[in-house]
């Protein structure tokens, strides 16, 4: 990790310090060659900032100057209270979908800042993340029209492909200023999608409220962190983050090797222990070794260092081609056999861009699978981007 932004290594060795006294074993170096606006702004990219700021509150380090800390200290305050709105508000919404016998798994948000960080204030979200079964959307989509949520059209589809190239639909509460993303998947396709009624029997109670959330059981969480950052890059480092603290508590070792070779993802699980190991200098441990073992996970960890390196934010567009090209590749290397099997399968399928290039009744959309080698190199001749 030598190669990483001098910035980027000493907010590391600041959030990846075991205690806070071990902030005084920092080489001086570290601190008299960082930029520190540049810092700040790598805090907030990787959305560390708060938990960064529960690390040196108590201890502030005289090398870090006051100005940082205050930044940290407001940033810290400001997410505090977002995180309790956003606890309220997914109360509000479990509340009425139970209510229409909906079940939800919250994925992400309050619950997880609560369970791998034991406080809701350490941990920054920006939405509410709930996975639902496919046949309560148009439900739930109601409900959430009805409270007041606004929902993002983004979504083109031609023959129902909407349920498998996509994962969730998202909604917008211009009063409240809540997003809210309704899943019906883990990911887009191709990816290792594990069963509802799986999740469901497995799922967890959390403790942030007296009314039951559900979320994720702990082996089913890991492995959709793990998916999830490595669709991502790693690219914030708080995903490693979450990663390493949920490596500090109890496991099943068999259960989530089991899940993690059933669904395509043993070696995501690999990369992912690669990467913690390396960025926070944590041993791997001994019961999942054999995982982090793997070449191949290793290959993946080393693509990942591209991200961090280039402090690459796929959230914003237009993605620089460069980065959209290795992200593509890295994608595709990510996949297991059969989701690669899957990938090209895929390309046979029409796309909501053939049904634009040639609009046809949609009785008749069933031609577009004939049609759409054609209606692919028309496009490619006339210069428009796949």
């Amino acid at each position: 990790m030598q190669g990483l932004p001098i910035e980027i290594r000493l907010l590391l060795a600041l959030i990846g310090a075991e205690n806070q006294s071990d902030s005084t074993e920092i080489p001086d170096a570290l601190f008299d060659e960082t930029d520190w606006n540049t810092f700040v702004d790598l805090a907030k990219h990787h959305r560390v900032d708060p938990y960064l700021y529960h690390r040196i509150k108590n201890s502030p380090d005289p090398r870090i100057p006051a100005s940082v800390v205050k930044y940290l200290q407001s940033e810290y305050r400001r997410n505090t209270f977002l995180m309790l709105q956003l606890s309220g508000e997914m109360q509000v919404i479990d509340h009425h979908l139970s209510e229409r016998g909906i079940r939800a798994l919250f994925l992400k948000g309050p619950v997880l800042a609560v369970d791998l960080y034991n406080d809701l204030s350490l941990r920054t979200s920006c939405d509410l993340d709930l996975l639902i079964p496919l046949q309560n959307l148009p439900q739930a989509e109601e409900l959430l029209t009805s409270l007041g949520y606004v929902k993002d059209e983004y979504i083109h589809t031609v023959l129902n492909d909407w349920k498998w190239r996509h994962h969730h639909t998202a909604f917008y509460h211009p009063v409240k200023n809540v997003k809210v993303e309704l899943h019906w998947r883990f990911h887009p396709s191709p990816s290792g999608e594990p069963d509802f009624e799986d999740l469901w029997n497995r799922r967890r109670i959390s403790t942030i409220s007296s009314q039951p959330i559900h979320y994720l059981g702990r082996e089913d969480l890991f492995q959709f962190l793990v998916s999830h950052g490595a669709r991502h890059g790693w690219s914030r480092l708080r995903w490693l983050l979450d990663i390493r603290l949920w490596l500090q508590q109890p496991r099943d070792t068999d259960r989530l090797v089991a899940l993690l070779r059933k669904h395509g993802y043993y070696h995501v699980g690999g990369q992912a222990l690669v990467l913690v190991s390396n960025v926070f200098g944590d041993p791997v441990p001994g019961d999942l070794a054999p995982m982090a073992d793997l070449q191949r996970a290793k290959r993946l960890a080393q693509d990942a260092v591209f991200y961090m390196e280039r402090v690459v934010n796929l959230h914003t567009n237009p993605v620089p081609e460069d980065v959209d090209r290795f992200h593509k590749r890295h994608l595709y290397a990510l996949m297991a056999f059969r989701h690669k099997l899957t990938f090209v399968i895929s390309f046979l399928f029409p796309y909501p861009e053939d049904a634009e290039t040639l609009p046809l009744p949609k009785a008749l959309h069933a031609l577009y699978f004939p049609l759409r080698p054609f209606l692919w190199a028309w496009r490619k001749m006339a210069g428009v981007r796949q």
